[in-house]
């Protein structure tokens, strides 16, 4: 493995144990489905997206997004959120 390689395996673990603990059970839900399917196959742009989602973003306004109960500003509006919205029940 690489120091590129592992790098992006420590980030994933990080990310996963932030994603875990996000506050809500419903959004721990929410990102927890996410991870198991897809953590650890994200690129590092989605890595960056999915950092921005759980950090920088509200518990009620990701959920609304995540749910699609509202549409998300742009900077938000990603693939990785377009996954997360796949795997919620809201649908």
């Amino acid at each position: 493995m690489t120091d590129h390689d592992n790098a992006l395996e420590l980030r994933r673990k990080k990310l996963q144990f932030r994603g875990a603990h996000r506050g809500t059970k419903e959004n721990d839900i929410l990102v927890g489905r996410f991870m198991d399917a897809h953590l650890a196959t994200l690129t590092e742009r989605q890595l960056d997206d999915f950092e921005a989602l759980i950090v920088d973003v509200p518990e009620a306004d990701f959920f609304k997004w995540a749910t699609g109960k509202e549409k998300a500003p742009t900077a938000y509006d990603t693939d990785v959120l377009a996954m997360i919205n796949e795997l919620s029940n809201a649908r």
